[in-house]
């Protein structure tokens, strides 16, 4: 006796198709699992036996063995039970034989329920390009599921449950809902902060461009407060890019309620992550913070208390936007496009160049602070910020701040004239244009050149670093609806990168 259902293995954010075929013969009684199963998979004979036998189902005593094809890729997780169940019973002829377009995905518990799975979504999405159109799945997974418009979900919350409607004997409706809400309020708003304009207009033409930033500043100046805040001035996600979250937050576990993330992620690790807590990894790897940042802010606060080794890791994916996890098992990729806030203080004590308080620190404590954040970091980051305390007059000031939905608003316009300029190549912002494309979107007037090659010559910048000038001016003309970039704009720019002399001269 022989049957055959189909499943799916994730790879990364890719799903691929499995089948899982049972073939049932006499002899001794014996459940064997083949095709490079993980121990998830290997255990779910236990699982397979009792659900079936608890839900009201014959579980033949006879030789069964499992192929989980194709054989030659490595495969885990616990949401192939539901087939492996389905295979078994199609094969006694306990179920009628199920058509190749239906999918079928859920862990089983030892009492015949379908339990919860993470990565649906992409694994759904990905089936879905390959053209199956029918899933059936478990009951929680259906709001998450939902998203994906031109296919059939049809939810279950037993085994019993989804071969009664295999069988004919019920009716289950393919599952819809609409929960995207683009408009979500958040709880916290700049207009809460109260002065430090140069920090906010900082901020803005970080946004504006998704350019990555650097805060420096003493303790409590407001450099936490206002990096929480900063995605309050970010556009809400497209349902595209929001779909590209979800379905990482889907394969970690971290999809609450199963809602769609509409709002950009603001993930804030602590400086005692590892290396494969922040990038990703492990045996089977998982997305890390980086990731699980994609779309969103990244931000690492005390940022020099970080092991150099971990900052370093960095490097590439601030560059190229994305992960590359190498395994024996698997080499994978995850999306890493996010803004990177970074906050520090300018020495151990926190005080070195303050007014109002003594710094403690001996120069080579200073230096040797400064040097865990190394010149190829700093050269990734297009804007620096020094950060100075918040004076008692601005405090004082009964004077109602600007919102983060009239920041909003600019930051959108700013938005709406790259997609503009960008329309016929695969740029979406200022901060992703490439270094052969500097001269076509960054052109300067004379003038402009004349105080390029002053700065150039007084502030010793690296050749990244001229680049990283020119496309923050050219966020900073947007924002200020000019088609060119004036001397002004360059001037702010050039403003943003003063702190490389000043601190790691």
């Amino acid at each position: 006796m022989y049957s055959c259902v189909k499943t799916c293995s994730l790879q990364g954010l890719s799903g691929d198709v499995i089948e899982a075929q049972a073939d049932i013969t006499n002899g001794l009684p014996k459940f064997t699992i083949v095709g490079l199963p993980d121990t998830a998979i290997k255990e779910s004979g236990e699982r397979v036996r009792s659900g079936i036998k608890n839900s009201g189902f014959e579980f033949p005593l006879k030789r069964i063995t499992i192929n989980l094809a194709p054989a030659n890729l490595k495969k885990d997780g616990s949401q192939m039970d539901f087939a492996i169940a389905m295979a078994v019973l199609v094969a006694t002829s306990q179920v009628r034989e199920i058509k190749n377009e239906f999918v079928f995905l859920g862990e089983l518990s030892l009492d015949g329920q379908l339990n919860e799975i993470t990565g649906a979504l992409p694994m759904i999405i990905s089936l879905r390009e390959k053209g199956y159109k029918n899933f059936i799945i478990p009951n929680s997974n259906k709001k998450e599921c939902s998203l994906i418009t031109d296919v059939n979900i049809f939810p279950v919350k037993n085994l019993r449950e989804a071969v009664d409607f295999l069988n004919g004997e019920i009716e289950i409706q393919r599952y819809s809902e609409e929960f995207y809400i683009k408009d979500s309020e958040y709880e916290i708003d700049f207009s809460d902060m109260k002065g430090q304009g140069f920090l906010k207009r900082a901020l803005e033409v970080s946004a504006a461009g998704r350019h990555n930033i650097l805060l420096v500043g003493v303790p409590g100046s407001g450099k936490s407060m206002a990096a929480k805040r900063f995605p309050t001035i970010l556009p809400k996600l497209s349902f595209d890019e929001a779909i590209e979250v979800t379905k990482i937050y889907s394969i970690s576990g971290l999809l609450k309620e199963n809602k769609l993330i509409a709002n950009p992620p603001f993930r804030a690790p602590h400086h005692t992550s590892s290396a494969i807590s922040l990038i990703g990894g492990g045996r089977i790897p998982k997305p890390g913070e980086i990731s699980l940042a994609h779309n969103g802010v990244l931000f690492l606060d005390e940022l020099p208390e970080f092991p150099k080794y971990v900052l370093e890791v960095l490097r590439q994916p601030l560059e190229d936007k994305t992960i590359n996890i190498a395994r024996v098992n698997a080499s994978l990729s995850y999306p890493a496009k996010f803004i990177l806030i970074a906050a520090m203080n300018p020495c151990p004590c926190g005080f070195n160049g303050s007014n109002d308080h003594e710094c403690t620190c001996s120069v080579s404590e200073i230096n040797r602070y400064l040097s865990k954040i190394s010149h190829p970091l700093l050269d990734r980051i297009d804007i620096h910020v020094e950060v100075s305390a918040v004076k008692y007059s601005d405090l004082s000031k009964d004077i109602k701040e600007e919102s983060s939905s009239e920041i909003r608003k600019r930051v959108e316009l700013a938005r709406n004239i790259q997609i503009e300029r960008f329309k016929d190549s695969n740029i979406l912002s200022n901060s992703d244009i490439r270094e052969n494309q500097i001269s076509k979107y960054c052109k300067l007037s004379d003038k402009c050149r004349n105080v390029m090659d002053i700065a150039f010559k007084k502030y010793k910048f690296s050749a990244r670093t001229y680049n990283k000038i020119l496309k923050v001016a050219r966020t900073i003309a947007d924002l200020e609806g000019n088609t060119e970039i004036c001397v002004e704009n360059l001037l702010e720019a050039i403003r943003y990168r003063s702190l490389d002399s000043k601190y790691w001269s």
